[in-house]
Formats: structure tokens, sequence, C-alpha cells
């Protein structure tokens, strides 16, 4: 069967043809640069990865001229990486790495805000740190880059510099300030508090003034006042021991290197007393005795020799043991058979007999009184309570506030508190399983005392304590060896003898008294009263001390880097008891030709012992090649310094 065609009609064709060239005419654009298109981005991402590989070739080569050296590296411009036989290195402008292609390398200053961190808003430049943008463009067949921006820091190296032996301090300046050993080191060095004082406490010795004090007894009691600009220092003794025989004797100090010492006056009453404490002012002297119409004795200075002017008689009939006299009001303790009191009494006037303020019954006998401020110290001879404070606010009403108990079963023979009533230095009577020196936490005198540390005299009964300049303890006594110097470390509460033996005295008689004073020239020293037949009065000669002991500063020797550095941070190892402090500076600078003709300006430490960076090419400049640091030391007691053990300063070639 035969299919037919189908029929058409005129014109249809022509009319197919021309939808088919419109259609052909709407697609063909498309199509052409989708053809264009395609060859063109073969050719962008060639680049693209070329660029990226000569951006990661820079970066390499930057970081690898950064570590040969900072100097070098770090100045602003515009570079391009050379490759060397076995190294990179930066030429200036930007170079053509491949046809097509240009690459840039900028090294630009880094900013910091006031929080340290990167802010390129804030003015402030580091001068330790370097902006880094690396760039890799073309231009066909599209503009196009790609780029990476990083920094770079100075800091490559960790390196330190260390100032800790007596060598190292030594080479440095001192100001009020001394250089000693630590512990029993030979080398490791330390600096405190000092100034004029051209001893050393942990090594005395008998070659200075000695004096023989007139008397039939043994001579028991002494304190001591330093000198001033118009007058010799005084020592008071009280030569008592028995009853016959001169009673009190003033021994004058004068303050020259060395110092000579004297008698100047004396007191013998006609009733014999005999003097168990002793305390002396300028034109008076008091005495603690056993007579009972007048248990203390005012003496008065006229024309170079003392006379009795006034007394104190307290109600029972005991002898009194010591005396201390603060302003208006006397202070003295009395034991009267199995009664042992505090009294206070009236001194507005230091003639005739003085009226009674107060009193206080307290745990026995009272061998020594100290008062600083609203507070009376007592060393009581109890084997229970051995140290009671007494509030003395209301001297018409003295209250006992605070105690030591149980320390070691013995009595208390002598106290010493430093003028910020902080530590209280205590000795007992020799304890055959105890110690016999304690240091007790006054600051809150209240109920049981803290003790924070404690020390074993070695068969020594001690008589007398004084805590003296650069945190050194003084004891004498009898039996043992008699006279011991300690040091104690409150940031450790730590009591510690001086370094290799040093710091013993052995005087065979005992010694029965010590009191220390430091002179308006600087010398320090320590009087002692011994049980010798002849020269009982002793100096000996102490320090380092001073006039201006309460404050100095230490500037360390020049350090040179040999290097233009960043100096990044200090820290220090120091001990600052309570009303002690030390604040620190460091100075950075250019050498001038060299670094000790360089022009060193301190500046404080910031947060964490930073240091200041400051590149301004002038005065104070980090990075530099020189430095050195000072440190300022202060202190509101002389017996507490501040101690700098060692310091370390860390720098980044």
């Amino acid at each position: 069967m035969a299919w037919p065609f189908p029929k058409t009609k005129p014109g249809q064709s022509l009319v197919e043809l021309l939808v088919v060239i419109g259609m052909f005419a709407v697609i063909s654009p498309a199509l052409l640069t989708a053809f264009v298109a395609s060859r063109q981005g073969r050719v962008q991402t060639q680049y693209r990865l070329q660029a990226v590989a000569y951006l990661t070739e820079a970066s390499e080569a930057v970081r690898s001229v950064r570590e040969k050296g900072w100097t070098t590296f770090a100045v602003n411009g515009i570079y391009h990486p050379v490759a060397n036989a076995s190294d990179w290195s930066l030429a200036l402008d930007p170079d053509t790495p491949a046809p097509g292609l240009t690459r840039s390398i900028e090294i630009a200053d880094a900013h910091r805000n006031a929080s340290g961190a990167l802010d390129e808003t804030s003015t402030t430049v580091d001068p330790s740190t370097k902006r880094i943008t690396i760039t890799v463009s073309w231009s066909a067949p599209y503009s196009s880059n790609v780029s990476s921006v990083f920094y770079l820091t100075r800091y490559l190296d960790n390196l330190a510099y260390v100032e800790t032996t007596i060598e190292d301090f030594n080479a440095g300046i001192t100001t009020n300030t001394a250089v000693q050993a630590t512990g029993g080191s030979s080398t490791d060095g330390e600096v405190v508090l000092g100034g004029g004082g051209h001893g050393d406490w942990c090594q005395p010795d008998l070659t200075l003034a000695q004096v023989d004090l007139p008397k039939n007894g043994v001579a028991n009691a002494l304190t001591a006042i330093p000198a001033t600009v118009s007058s010799s220092g005084y020592a008071f003794a009280g030569t008592g021991n028995n009853a016959s025989g001169v009673a009190f004797a003033r021994v004058d100090i004068t303050d020259t290197d060395p110092p000579s010492a004297s008698v100047s006056a004396t007191f013998n009453s006609s009733n014999s007393i005999k003097t168990n404490g002793v305390f002396g002012e300028a034109n008076y002297a008091y005495l603690a005795t056993d007579t009972n119409n007048k248990e203390v004795t005012i003496l008065g200075m006229t024309d170079g020799s003392y006379s009795e002017v006034g007394q104190f008689d307290a109600p029972d009939n005991g002898d009194s043991n010591s005396v201390y006299v603060s302003g208006n009001v006397g202070y003295m303790t009395t034991h009267a058979q199995n009664n042992d009191y505090f009294y206070t009494f009236d001194l507005s006037e230091k003639t005739g007999s003085r009226t009674q303020r107060g009193s206080v019954e307290i745990a026995g006998v009272g061998n020594k009184i100290q008062v600083i401020g609203n507070y009376a110290y007592v060393a009581v001879n109890s084997s229970s309570t051995p140290l009671q404070i007494i509030n003395i606010q209301n001297a018409a009403s003295p209250q006992i506030v605070a105690q030591a108990v149980n320390l070691n079963d013995q009595g208390g023979t002598d106290i010493f508190v430093n003028t910020s009533q902080t530590r209280a230095y205590l000795v007992t009577s020799s304890s055959n399983s105890g110690r016999e020196l304690f240091i007790l936490d006054v600051s809150n005198p209240s109920g049981d005392l803290p003790v924070l540390a404690s020390y074993d005299t070695f068969g020594m009964s001690p008589k007398g304590v004084t805590a003296v300049t650069n945190n050194k303890v003084i004891m004498v006594g009898t039996g043992g060896t008699e006279y011991q110097v300690v040091t104690y470390d409150d940031s450790t509460q730590t009591i510690s003898s001086c370094p290799n033996g040093t710091g013993l005295l052995n005087v065979d008689t005992g010694v029965n008294g010590v009191a220390a004073v430091i002179q308006p020239s600087g010398g320090a020293y320590s009087y002692i009263i011994t049980g010798d037949t002849t020269t009982e009065f002793k100096v000996i000669l102490g320090g380092p001390s001073g006039q201006a002991s309460t404050n100095g500063n230490f500037i360390s020797r020049v350090y040179d880097a040999g290097l233009s550095t960043a100096f990044n941070r200090m820290f220090a190892t120091t001990t600052q008891p309570g009303g002690t402090s030390i604040q620190f500076q460091a100075a950075v600078a250019d050498p001038n030709p060299d670094c000790a003709g360089a022009n060193f300006v301190f500046q404080d430490l910031g947060a964490n012992g930073a240091l200041l960076l400051d590149d301004d090419g002038t005065g104070y400049e980090n990075p530099g090649q020189c430095f050195r640091y000072k440190a300022e030391f202060t202190t509101s007691d002389i017996s507490n310094s501040p101690t700098l053990f060692d310091v370390t300063v860390n720098y980044s070639p």
C-alpha cells in the first residue's frame, strides 16, 4: 500500500527557515561568549596558580631574610626577593617573576593600641614589629591579584642577662645600699638598704673602744641614744648589780671613725641602791631600783653631773625590774612576793614625787619594757606567758590585750619591737629542749600571738636582744657563744646564721646587755656590757647602715648586648617585709661611642615588668644596645630592709 505525502501550504518551508535563523541569532552570541570565556578562564587560572606559587616563594624569602637579623630586615620599603647561591635577600622595587606577573613585598610599620594589641588605626608604632604585605598581580586577561598580610617581630631569640652574685652587684653603684653575701654562700649576693656604715654585722670584733665602768658589782642594764649634730651619743649603764658602789654611769661615744668612749658622769646614791634597769634621755636618766620608797629614781644632769631630782614610789613594797619613758608618761614593772605589776606614772614634770596613773597585774616579773605608740611590750619571767602586750592608750587604765604563750617553758628576758610594730623579737632563758629566740607577729595585738620563726642559741642563755639594719638580729647572754648575730628573712619567715660560721663572738665573762645605734655620720654600732672586771663597756662595729638608711638606690653595671636589641621584660627576686618596698626602673640606650658613654634615661617598668619601647632617636631608646637598671629601696623601719636577690632581663636580638 502506498503512503500518501502530506499536503503542504505554499511558503511553509520559508517560514521554518526563518525560525531556525532567528533561533541561531539568539543562541550564537552566548555560545561564542562561552567559548571565549572558557579559553580566557584557563589563562586566568594559570596566572592565579603561578601567582600563588610566587607569593609563597616570596613569603619564605622574607622569613629567611628576617632570620638573618632584624636590623637589616626592618627597613620600610617595597622589595622583591632575590635568590642567592645558598640563601635569600631582598632588593628594592617590585619584580616580574614570570611574563605577565608583577610581585612586590612591602615592609611597613606596625601599630598597637593602648592595650598592646595590633591596631592599624592607632598612631603608636611598635618598633619591634613589622607589617609584611606580599602582592602578586596580573593585568590580562583580567586585572587581578593575590596577596598575603602577616607580621614579623624581632623576638626571634629570647636571651637573658642575669645578675645574682656578689661580683655582679659589686660592679654596680650603691647609694645608701650595700652588697652582702646571701645566706651561707661565698658567691651569691644580695642588695639591702645601707649607706655610710663601713662594717659588717656578721664580722663582730672587740678592737674598738672599751671602757671600765666604776662599780662594785656587775654592770647589768644598758640603753643608748645616738649622737646629734651638737653632741656625742650616750650609753646609760646600770652598774649596781649589788647595793654597794656606783649605781649608774653615762658613757659618751663620739661620732668619729673610730669612735672614742669615756665615762662622763656617774651617780652613787647615799642609800646604796641596786639598779635593775635603766632608761636614758639627753638630760635625764631613770633607774629601776630595789628601793621600796622610790622604785624609780629620776636623775637630772646639771653642770656635767647627775643628781636625784625625782622618784616614783609604787604602792607595793617590791623591787622595780624595768623602766621606760615615752613622752610625759613613765612605765615600770615591780615584783613583790607573789605579785607582779605594770605601772604607769606621771612625768609631766621630772622633779619630786611622781604620781601613779594606772596599773595592771602581769604574769610574772617584768624583765624588760619597750613602748611604741599605744602599746607596751613586756618580756615576762613566766614559763607560760613570756610576753605580754598592754594597751596604754589610756595611761590610767592599761589593759593586757595579747600575749605569747607556751613557747619553750622558759621566761622572757628581753624584748625588741620594730618601729612599725609588726614584729617582736623575744628571747627567753636557756631551754634544754626548745629554742630561745622567737619572732612574733604583733601587727594585730590581740589574743595569742603567732610565732613566725624561732632559733636555738646553742647553749647561750640570752639576756638581751636587738634588731639592727640589714635584717640582722643580735643576741647576747651567758654560756655558749655569748654574742650571736643571725639574719631574719621575713618573706620566708626563716632565721639563718651568718655565712661560714661568722657572726659569733666569745665573751667568756658573759654579756649582760646590748643596745645598737646608727650615728649621724652613718656608722652603725652595737654596745655591750660584760662581766669583765675591767672594760665592761665595749663598742662593736656593725653595718652597713647610714643616716639615710630609710631609703637608697642601687644602679646596676652597664650591660652591652653587642648589637641593637629589644629589651622585653625584667624580673627580680626580692623580699619586701611590711613597711618596705623596692621599685625598679630600666634604661636602654644607643652606644656613644660605646656603652660606657651612653646616655641612660631611666623609665618605670610596665605591667609584668615590661620595658617601654621607644625608638625616637633620643634619650631612652628601646631597641638599643646598652642596658642598666635602677632599684629604689625604702623602709619605714631601719630594722627591716627589703632585699634584692637577683635580676633577670629578657631581650631579643
